[in-house]
């Protein structure tokens, strides 16, 4: 009988040693990681794991201090948009601290561009330009009167365009807001460039990806090797960040289309769990994508739903209005009614939810149709997520716990925005992003980045939930509110595994478990917690095989 000869890919052993290991389940370091194809096989003393590869390693990397920690799983971003908003022009407030210099960044960006391309920026903030508002088409229209200009709001859910665009769109004075956006106007009720949600299904084009009052559209789609550029780019940042799982919060026909080529193609190189856009809830039913549809490397997960709208952009929804303009309440993409029959629909068939809900109204709301779901249809380990889960109540963190909701918070939100938040709606301000009474309460608290609206900084969410201070120097609420490291370690790798149904493969360093790992520098356990951004990764390891070193590494 002739026997099939070995794969390489499945019989490879690698032993790593030389640094501190951080094992699975304890704050105790391991010395030495063994690795057999791309599984975990042994996490131990160097001798221990030597031998749990029959004494023979095909490789090993022998390092120099550091720590060997598991790949950050980054559960909640959107990859092709952050490419494609990192190729834009930089209009982040580091950069652009009024409107006189917006429009000079993006006017030099202009003249490299040949005539008709056009002209886009991102990650401007209303509240931190020195005019204290946005931006408007006049505004725009210095840069350019004959193309496109677009520079999206740091929030994702919108921003602003050049009078040439209100045109090429054909939206006038005239023409009402859709149901889940808005058009922003002059008090003469001329439309004043403002696109926000559903709003942005105009910038897409008559056959570009639509999503109605399913959330924000940010999907402007490029021809095909401009959308792998932008993939392979926020790959390249994600691994310098050391992570190695992500959870696409919404993937519409351009996501989909653009990590199937790139898998096909073998320039897929972090795990994907795709989290389709509500608008493809009928698509997903009909073709029956459910229960975890894919495999390691790439698979749809669920679905994304929106309750309100966002904290950045002043559209999260508060019946009683903002404390900073009692008559402006935000908005919600659905009535109580409707989100909680689609939510059903997509619990009875199987399907993980994850909605984004920032005020405690659409928390609240979330809750409801989780509830009334499980009690039509009893199912076990759903997991259901609110993404953001901005400001819950502790009522609302308990009925979390009770119904295994999980929440998928941004600690670098706050970071950023939550002065402005402060400013938006008082003091319920300083309870934005409450991580430190979930895990008393038993729910399992998640970290995530939502790159573009943050970069993927694992340590740095680690660093602003321990510290709650700001960039301008606020400290949130009490201590009760942090989260202490080990734990913030813990939403940003095990749970936040979890929360994407991936614990059996990743987020961890054991046994049987998928090689993803980081090298640190340091341990952050051991550093100050504001400190934490400073620790840098020194290489990013996926199925143990190296996926990104640092640069003379």
């Amino acid at each position: 009988m002739r026997h099939a000869p070995a794969d390489p890919r499945t019989d490879r052993t690698l032993l790593v040693t030389g640094a501190a290991v951080a094992a699975a389940g304890t704050a105790a370091r391991a010395e030495a990681v063994a690795v057999r194809g791309d599984r975990i096989v042994h996490v131990g003393t160097a001798e221990d794991a030597r031998a749990a590869l029959g004494g023979r390693a095909d490789e090993t990397l022998e390092l120099d201090g550091g720590l060997v920690h598991p790949g950050f799983v980054d559960a909640h971003c959107h990859p092709v948009m952050y490419g494609q908003a990192l190729a834009w022009v930089d209009c982040r407030p580091e950069r652009v601290p009024d409107i006189d210099t917006l429009v000079a960044v993006l006017s030099e960006a202009a003249r490299d561009l040949p005539a008709g391309v056009p002209v886009r920026g991102f990650g401007y903030e209303h509240r931190r330009l020195a005019e204290r508002r946005h931006p408007t088409c006049h505004d725009l229209d210095r840069i350019a009167t004959d193309r496109e200009v677009y520079v999206m709001n740091a929030s994702g859910h919108g921003g602003v365009v050049n009078t040439h665009t209100l045109h090429a769109c054909g939206i006038t004075a005239g023409t009402p807001d859709p149901d889940g956006g808005s058009i922003g106007r002059f008090e003469s009720g001329e439309p004043d460039g403002q696109l926000w949600d559903a709003a942005c299904d105009r910038l897409t084009g008559p056959a570009g990806v639509k999503i109605g009052n399913h959330g924000p559209n940010f999907h402007l789609s490029e021809p095909d090797d401009i959308m792998a550029d932008h993939l392979l780019r926020a790959q390249e940042t994600f691994l310098a960040a050391g992570v190695t799982t992500v959870g696409d919060a919404q993937a519409s026909r351009r996501e989909m289309e653009t990590y199937l080529r790139a898998r096909e193609s073998g320039a897929l190189r972090m795990r994907v769990s795709a989290y389709l856009t509500s608008a493809l809830l009928d698509v997903a039913l009909d073709l029956g994508v459910v229960h975890g549809f894919g495999d390691d490397l790439f698979r749809v997960q669920g679905v994304k739903f929106y309750a309100d709208g966002t904290l950045g952009g002043w559209t999260a929804y508060f019946p009683e209005g903002y404390a900073a303009d009692c008559c402006h309440h935000g908005q919600l993409y659905h009535s109580a009614e409707e989100y909680a029959e689609i939510v059903r629909r997509a619990h009875a068939a199987g399907l993980q939810t994850a909605t984004h809900a920032q005020s405690p109204f659409a928390i609240g709301m979330v809750l409801d149709a989780v509830e009334k779901a499980q009690a039509d249809v009893p199912r076990a380990d759903m997991r259901h997520r609110i993404e953001h889960c901005g400001l819950p109540t502790d009522e609302q963190i308990t009925r979390m716990a009770g119904l295994g909701v999980v929440p998928v918070m941004q600690p670098q939100h706050h970071l950023r925005t939550g002065d402005g938040t402060l400013t938006a709606i008082g003091d319920l301000g300083h309870r934005y992003n409450p991580a430190g009474p979930c895990l008393p309460a038993g729910v399992p608290v998640v970290f995530s980045s939502d790159a573009p609206v943050a970069p993927p900084a694992p340590l740095e969410a680690v660093s602003a939930a321990a510290t709650r201070r700001t960039v301008l120097g606020t400290v949130l609420g009490d201590a009760s509110l942090r989260l202490p490291v080990a734990d913030g370690l813990h939403a940003h790798t095990a749970a936040a595994a979890r929360a994407l149904h991936r614990e059996r493969s990743v987020g961890s360093l054991a046994p049987g478990l998928l090689a993803d790992f980081v090298v640190l520098d340091s341990d952050p356990l051991d550093a100050d917690p504001s400190e934490l951004a400073s620790i840098g990764v020194r290489e990013t390891w996926i199925g143990g095989s190296r996926a990104w070193a640092a640069p003379g590494r």
